[in-house]
Parts: C-alpha cells; sequence; structure tokens
C-alpha cells in the first residue's frame, strides 16, 4: 500500500494525491505510514493539486498523525485557512457539561410550589378585577370588542357543545336514578327517587357537570387559541396598537360565557330529570305522571336560584381560567399543549372546589 507521506530530515512532506487521501489510511499507526516512530518530527509540509478543496476526512487525517507523533511543537507549512478550521473542529472537545443544579429538597419544593400558587393567585385576581372594572364599557358599548368574536364564542359554547352535555346529563340522571331505585325500593319508597333525582341534578349535578363539559371543551379552546396568538406574536401586536388584550379578548369569552352557561344549565337540568324518569318507569312501578307530580313537589324555588347562580359563576371561571392559562402561556408550540392542559386541570379543580364553597354557605344560611 503507497502511503502519501514523504520523511525528509527532521520533517515530512504530505502530498495529496490527484484522487484524495486513501480512506483506508485514517487510523492506521505510523509505521504502516511509512514513518518512523522513534525519528523526531519538526515540521510537516502539506502539498496538494490546484485548487484542491479540503474535506473533513482530510484534516481527520491530519489530525490523527499529528496526535501520534510525538517530540517538540510541529509547524505547519501550507495548511490553508479552510483546513486550519476543519482541524480545530477535530481537535475540539465538548465543552463541559454545567453542572448539575442540586437537588431540591422536600421543604423547597414545597415553599416554591407555594410561591408560584399564590402569584398565580394574585394574577387571577387581578384579571378578575380587570374584568368587573371594563364590564360597564362593555355594556354601554365603548369596549373594544367585535360582536363577531362574541357570536363566535356563543356558537362554539352552545350548538357545538349541546351533544355532549345532553349525553352527560341524560346519563347522569338516569345512573343517579338507577342507584337509588336499588336502594329505596328495598324499602318500598321507589317514588322518592324522583326527589334525589330531581333536588340532585338541579343544585349538583347539572351546574357541575356541564361546567366540566364545558371547561375540557371551551375552556381549553380558549387557551389553545390564545395561546397561539401568543406565539405569533399578535397579543404584542395588540398591545403595540394600544389595544388591550384582557377587553378585546378575555372580556368578550367572559360575557358570551357567563350569559349561556344559564340557558345550558336548564337544558341539562331537563335532560338530567329526563333520564331519572326513563330509569324509574322501567325498574319501579311509578307513571310518568307520578314521577313529574313528585319532581315538581319536590324541588323549590332556592334549588333553582343556587344552580342557577352556580351556573354563572362556573361559566365566568372557566372562561377566566381558560384566557389566563392562554395569556401567560411560552411562545413554542409545547406551551400551547401545556397551556390547554392546565387551563383544563385548573378549572376542574376551581369548579370542585367554588361549588364546595357554595355548599358550605348555603348550609350556614340554611337553604
Amino acid at each position: 500500500m503507497s502511503t502519501p507521506f514523504r520523511q525528509e530530515a527532521d520533517g515530512l512532506v504530505l502530498r495529496i494525491p490527484d484522487g484524495g487521501l486513501d480512506q483506508t489510511l485514517l487510523g492506521c499507526p505510523l509505521s504502516s505510514l511509512g514513518i518512523d516512530p522513534g525519528r523526531p518530527v519538526r515540521w510537516l509540509r502539506l502539498e496538494a493539486p490546484a485548487h484542491w478543496s479540503w474535506g473533513t476526512a482530510d484534516a481527520a487525517f491530519l489530525d490523527d498523525v499529528l496526535r501520534q507523533l510525538t517530540g517538540e511543537a510541529i509547524r505547519l507549512d501550507g495548511v490553508p485557512r479552510d483546513l486550519q478550521a476543519l482541524m480545530s473542529l477535530a481537535r475540539g472537545t465538548p465543552s463541559a457539561q454545567a453542572a448539575p443544579a442540586p437537588r431540591q429538597g422536600l421543604r423547597e419544593r414545597v415553599g416554591l410550589g407555594v410561591l408560584a400558587w399564590w402569584r398565580e393567585t394574585l394574577a387571577m385576581v387581578a384579571l378578575i378585577g380587570d374584568m368587573v372594572l371594563r364590564l360597564p364599557r362593555l355594556l354601554t358599548g365603548r369596549a373594544m370588542v367585535r360582536r363577531s368574536e362574541i357570536l363566535d364564542v356563543l356558537a362554539e359554547s352552545s350548538t357545538r357543545a349541546i351533544v355532549i352535555v345532553s349525553v352527560v346529563n341524560l346519563l347522569m340522571g338516569a345512573i343517579l336514578a338507577f342507584v337509588g331505585a336499588v336502594q329505596l325500593k328495598t324499602f318500598g319508597a321507589g317514588l322518592y327517587v324522583a326527589d334525589l333525582v330531581g333536588i340532585a341534578s338541579v343544585r349538583e349535578l347539572a351546574p357541575v357537570m356541564t361546567a366540566i363539559v364545558l371547561a375540557g371543551r371551551t375552556g381549553a379552546s380558549f387557551a389553545a387559541r390564545i395561546a397561539t396568538m401568543q406565539g405569533n406574536e399578535e397579543i404584542d401586536a395588540l398591545t403595540t396598537l394600544r389595544v388591550p388584550p384582557e377587553e378585546f379578548l378575555v372580556l368578550p369569552r367572559v360575557a358570551a360565557l357567563s350569559l349561556l352557561m344559564p340557558l345550558l344549565y336548564v337544558y341539562a337540568c331537563l335532560l338530567s330529570l329526563i333520564g331519572g324518569m326513563i330509569v324509574a318507569t322501567l325498574m319501579l312501578d311509578v307513571t310518568a305522571t307520578g314521577y313529574l307530580i313528585e319532581t315538581q313537589a319536590a324541588i323549590k324555588s332556592a334549588n333553582f336560584a343556587i344552580g342557577g347562580l352556580k351556573s354563572v359563576v362556573f361559566g365566568a371561571l372557566v372562561a377566566l381560567i381558560g384566557c389566563r392559562c392562554g395569556l401567560r402561556a411560552g411562545r413554542s408550540a409545547a406551551d400551547v399543549g401545556q397551556a390547554t392542559t392546565a387551563a383544563v386541570v385548573n378549572a376542574i379543580v376551581a369548579i370542585i372546589a367554588v361549588d364546595a364553597l357554595f355548599a358550605v354557605c348555603a348550609n350556614a344560611l340554611g337553604v
């Protein structure tokens, strides 16, 4: 095997043939290249064809030879700039990785979590206050809000969500009636299934289940859309044009969902009562007329008032959380998914927590 090196007095000459270096030479020991390992080498000269284009294989081969040569520093002659750059890359070592951060203990993690939760709570309270202050501008028609935006939110939260709201509430009423019928018919009190389904649906199940459905559908849509606008710098464009994003984006969504939720609540109550009536008439010796009369006698106006108030609060809460998660999102595609997930999770937790607060207040008031 011919070698590209020619050894002279105290140096080497590397001649590059017209076809380039043989790739099999890379990694060979000096003896295989025709170089005496014990002979000192003080300089190395390169000879290449005119207009030769140096590549990474040439740089790797030359760097490997220089690493095997021993002695003092070797002077390189005839090395062009492009080859010097490639050899610098070949000789370069990966930068040392940053030392891992010290692991946080349980106390530090809890403390940081509490501080993050507190900051987010303050930001949410500030957003709620901002919406309350901007509401008169919306009612008087002075707010920077597009009517088409409100109509789009109403359509997305009503007609496009009506199917899943119907299925969920119909099945919840049927399940509640089934559980009640199994227990009450042993005492001969099957008729009171109407009381159970009516009060539970109107007061608890209908507003909570409808709000959870909207949190998973509409609230997530709000977060994803606003987070995408954040990534596309549309929020920055609105701020540059002196258009408050809270008024242009958040206010119409909060207003639309707060107005629409009571209507969905009434519809959900109707579907829950129908589901309970179907199960009661099939499992118990109860007629549809008797079931309706018992339901009418059991449900009081206070139950509708509590359920209606819950629906308004839940609607505003879902919209606020969805918009807040979208506004605080980053600018990458992954941040859009994180904002959507956070909107659904936070909204469901908030709905359950506020519902528990309603229960405590209603119990204290004796309602």
